[in-house]
């Protein structure tokens, strides 16, 4: 006599894109954050060298974070365009339906 012989069959590709989506909100939110610091420190670092204080740690970070928030907004709106093409455009299971 076996005990649980029915065996039991799980679907991985829905946990399989969530681990995805994760792996992509959290890179798109360290590089949110880390980059623009980075810069920051090296303006600072130049700051130092050339004794102009606020000038270029702020203008890196700037310039670094307006960079990434405009890249995110790219990538998030080249990505929302193919979904809605996907989704209007015939496809042949479509038209034999």
């Amino acid at each position: 006599m076996v005990l649980g012989s029915e065996a039991t069959v799980f679907d991985l590709s829905a946990k399989r894109e969530l681990n995805n989506g994760f792996g992509n909100s959290l890179s798109t939110a360290v590089e949110l954050v880390v980059s623009p610091i980075l810069m920051g420190l090296l303006g600072w670092w130049i700051d130092r060298q050339l004794g102009t204080f606020p000038l270029f740690a702020l203008a890196l970070f700037l310039v670094t974070l307006g960079y990434i928030v405009w890249k995110q907004f790219a990538v998030y709106a080249a990505r929302m365009d193919r979904q809605q093409q996907e989704l209007l455009a015939p496809t042949i299971d479509r038209e034999r339906a």
